[in-house]
């Protein structure tokens, strides 16, 4: 059974930057495909990013809205997954999630096993 925590969140004026944390625990993070999802109140969580596994390269992922503003990093002797996040909008705002499935990192949300319980991120314009 793996165990996410996230943290890092917070309030934080359109263009600056936060980075997100993941600590997983319960498991080889390596062997398990890692992803960032978010989700507003009455909302379905949207994809954000996702890294693979040791068994992909590590790919990543990258939902079109944060291509070049999000980077999604992993540190797997520290069982961390990352989420840099900068020129952040007032869109950004939401809950973010940290997931993990095995192997293959992909965008659906259905498809991931493990889930933390979200950190806020809020974005003033």
């Amino acid at each position: 059974q793996v165990q996410l925590v996230e943290s890092g969140g917070g309030l934080v004026q359109a263009g600056g930057s936060l980075r997100l944390s993941c600590a997983a625990s319960g498991g080889t993070l390596s062997a398990y495909a890692m992803g960032w999802f978010r989700q507003a109140p009455g909302k379905e969580r949207q994809f954000v990013a996702s890294a693979g596994s040791s068994w992909t390269g590590y790919n990543t992922i990258y939902a079109d809205s944060v291509k070049g503003r999000f980077t999604i990093s992993r540190d797997n002797a520290k069982n961390t997954v990352f989420l840099q996040m900068n020129s952040l909008k007032p869109e950004d705002t939401d809950v973010y999630y940290c997931a993990a499935r095995r192997v293959t990192a992909l965008i659906d949300p259905k498809m991931y096993t493990y889930w933390g319980q979200g950190t806020q991120v809020t974005v003033s314009s």
